[in-house]
This record gives C-alpha cells, structure tokens and sequence, in this order.
C-alpha cells in the first residue's frame, strides 16, 4: 500500500511521505516513511532539538558530573528533571540545574567571561565535584562564543578538575539524534583513553546506550554481578564521568539503545578494535537472548542459563497472570526512535497484545526498517508525528493504551485514554525480567482503570443545561 495522506493533513501534503500502513506481501523497503529530515513548517512537531539530544538524554544522566548550560536560563530549566534518572550516590544530578543565565547584554558583548565566572562559581559552591560538562545553546553558539578555551583556561587554573564542551545548539539539527551524534563522537575522541581503569575480572564490557530510567542500570547490573562479568562503563546510567574515560580497555561493547548511542560503539570498534554487540533489554524473550550473546561471547553459557532460568522461574508466572488478562489488547507506541522495535514484538510475544500504531520522533530509516520488519500488517508507521495526526489515528485503531510521554499522554487522558509513560515510565524499571514485569503491571492498570471510563461520564445531567442557559 502507497504512503498515507491522513485527512488532517490535507493542507500539508508533503506529509504523506511519512506515514506508512503496512500491507500484506509488500516489499517494505520501498514505503519506509521519511526520517531524519526537517520537520515541515505549519505541523505542530512533537520533537526537542538538537542540545536536548545531547544534554537530557545523555550528558545529565551521570552522576557526579556538574552540567553547565550556556545560554539563556529557559534552556536549562527545560531538560532538568524531565526524566527519571536516579543514581546510587544520592540523586546529585536531578536536583540541580546550572546555567549561565544569558541576558540580552551577553548576546550583545559576548558570553565568555559570564561563562568562566560561572564554571568557577559552581566548581566553588560544590567543591566535592570535579567534573563538569559544557554545552552551547543556539545563542551562545550564533555570538560564537569559544566554550573550548574557556574550559581549557579553568582547567589550567584548577588542575583538578576536568571539563568536557558539547557544542551542539538545538539549531545544528532536525532533532535530538544530532545531539546524540555530537556528543558520542566528541566524548571517544577527547576522553575515552585518558583514565586506565582497574581491572577486575577476565571479563569485561561497556554497557552502551541505557540511562538507569528509574533503576534500569542498577537492575541489569545484578545480572552482571552474578556472571561475574566487569561493567568498565554504563554509557551512561548511573555512571561516573571517569569511568566513561577508561571504556577503552573493554573486551566487548553491548549497545541497547542503538540510535543514542551506537556512534561511540561503532567508534570504539574502529579506533580500538572493541567488537559490537546489540540486544534488547526489554521482554522476557529479547533478555534471555541477549544475555546468552553476551554469555557466548565469553564462553559462560553455564552461567548464563543458570541465571535465566532463576530468573524465569522468579518471574515468569507473574508475567503469564498479566498476559492473560492483557491479551488483544491494542496498543500504540509514540515515543522517540529504537523504543519503537524494541517494544513491539517484546509486547506482541510476552503479553500477547496487538501494536496497531507507532510514531518516532528522531528514529532514522534504519529504525523504521527494523519496527516494521518486526511488526504486523495493517499497523500505522509515523516519522514525526503531530497532535492532529496522533487524534486522527486514534478514531482508526482506536488503541486500549497508548505508550507515549507526558506532553502527549495528558491530551489523551482528556480523550479517556490511558497511558504509560514511554520515556520516563510510570513504575520501573522497565528493563530485564522483573522490569518488563513492571512494566506489564502498569499496562494492565492503566487498560482497567475504573476511572478511565467514569471520567467520560457526564453526571451533571439537568444541571448542565440550567448552568448553560444561564451563561447564555
């Protein structure tokens, strides 16, 4: 079947090109929607921009670094606490948010000094943290301040501490994958190599592309430990600046989230030889698959099948009385990019519902060719969707519940639809065999939630007649 024009899309045809209805016996290659391309002028895009890419969803993940936003004060505040990324040493990086705080005056005169005096500011106030992150925002980048030898002069001046500088402003690209882009590429070719980690095992690995969204990272890690394999670093959930520098001493990369993050596995492979290897982490099938991977990589099938039996045997039964009662359920799936093929088949063969609609905010065409490889005929693919085309989707699947993030979920509660929340989760972790039990756990709550339904109920009766002829 050709690309769809949606009837909300009427008005802005090149539209077309980006959604697909997948149908039988099609040769999907020739209708993957468009990707990674400007969002097209008058749609009402539900994207973040480039430095969010680089800021929200990896730099701010890690737990002992200072993240310093230079530019206006909106900027900082926007990608502060908008996810759920805790850590073990006490939540220092979602409770607070620093920012040089450009006025109209510093666009005029120029930003550097405001920028040193606020890196030393902050290195002054938290004196127990010596690492920090710099990043460039579309004014500070446009006035062409040089964030570069700024933090090369801090460092100079206080040789105990360490800057890194991300200049990717949200102008540089048509959404956050650019900013994933630039600070994967960035980060291997300034500071992997400069911290020689300790060794501890005769196994060792890099966990790429997971952020410890309410406890991922420190879940999967257990079963780590009890394989007796070394994370060198977690790129970047629950991670230390200084682990992220010795990533190069791995024996292996495990890449899950490919779209952030597989830049710097594909440069650790090529600059150091460290092989790739990508999984999934959500689903009891896609788990036990890729720990045997890893478990096959360094020769410890034992082990391997040892934990995922115990595993299975823990959680397995509680899935089931979930799959059970979740069963036909028709699901939707808006989120950001790799979520998309992680979550659809993990969803379909686990808890036996049907994903009948997805939409990807900054996936690439590679994305869409493994979602729709991977999912069924008659579902609706969409690159950068937009609110009258989610609405319009909604009356033709008609889903039981959406997985999307909050912005889009509240206008989908005000249709009496429930969501769980695809970004920052509603009660994770959502990763492994316990957290894709969670997560199964928030489906089935939000699929019967009495409330759902009561809430379009209009009991006002007489009196909302009475109550309008008054105001009239």
């Amino acid at each position: 079947m050709p690309m769809i024009l949606l009837d909300c899309d009427t008005d802005i045809p090149e539209r077309q090109k980006h959604v697909y209805l997948k149908a039988p016996g099609e040769d999907t290659r020739e209708h993957l929607p468009l990707s990674n391309a400007a969002t097209i002028p008058g749609t009402l895009s539900e994207r973040g921009c480039a430095f969010c890419g680089a800021k929200l969803v990896i730099g701010g993940v890690l737990k002992d670094t200072i993240q310093m936003i230079h530019g206006p004060l909106g900027c900082a505040y926007d990608t502060w606490h908008t996810k759920r990324y805790p850590t073990d040493t006490g939540h220092f990086n979602m409770k607070y948010v620093w920012s040089t705080d450009m006025k109209e005056s510093h666009i005029v005169f120029g930003g550097e000094k405001r920028l040193e005096k606020s890196i030393n500011e902050a290195f002054d106030e938290m004196p127990t943290i010596k690492r920090m992150f710099v990043y460039t925002t579309c004014p500070t980048a446009l006035i062409g301040d040089d964030v570069k030898a700024v933090a090369k002069k801090v460092m100079a001046e206080r040789p105990d501490v360490d800057i890194f500088t991300v200049e990717c402003p949200g102008f540089s690209g048509v959404s956050q994958s650019k900013g994933h882009h630039v600070l994967n590429i960035g980060w291997v070719n300034e500071k992997v190599g400069t911290v020689e980690p300790e060794i501890t095992s005769p196994y060792t690995m890099n966990f790429i592309g997971d952020f410890n969204i309410q406890g991922d990272t420190q879940l999967l890690q257990t079963y780590w430990d009890r394989l007796g394999i070394q994370v060198i670093a977690h790129f970047t959930g629950n991670a230390n600046y200084d682990d992220l520098r010795g990533m190069h001493k791995a024996q292996l990369n495990v890449v899950n989230c490919a779209r952030s993050t597989g830049y710097i596995a594909n440069e650790l492979k090529k600059q150091y030889g460290i092989p790739r290897l990508d999984i999934d982490s959500w689903g009891f099938n896609y788990m036990a698959e890729g720990i045997r991977k890893i478990g096959t990589f360094f020769g410890i099938e034992d082990r391997t099948e040892a934990l995922i039996a115990e595993e299975y045997a823990k959680w397995k039964p509680e899935l089931d009385w979930f799959k059970e009662r979740l069963k036909g359920k028709k699901v939707a799936i808006w989120t950001g990019g790799p979520r998309l093929w992680h979550w659809t088949k993990s969803l379909e063969d686990d808890l036996g519902v049907e994903v009948v609609a997805m939409s990807s905010k900054f996936g690439h065409e590679e994305d869409f060719e493994k979602v729709i490889a991977r999912g069924r005929d008659g579902t609706y693919y969409i690159d950068d969707g937009n609110e009258l085309e989610f609405f319009e989707i909604i009356d033709l699947v008609k889903p039981d519940v959406i997985f999307t993030g909050p912005r889009v979920g509240e206008l989908v509660k005000k249709l009496h639809i429930p969501y769980v929340n695809g970004h920052g989760y509603h009660n994770g972790p959502y990763m492994g065999f316990e957290g894709f039990v969670n997560l199964a756990r928030d489906m089935y709550n939000a699929a019967f939630n009495p409330l759902t339904k009561l809430a379009g109920i209009d009991i006002r009766g007489d009196k909302q007649i009475a109550v309008k002829e008054a105001a009239e």
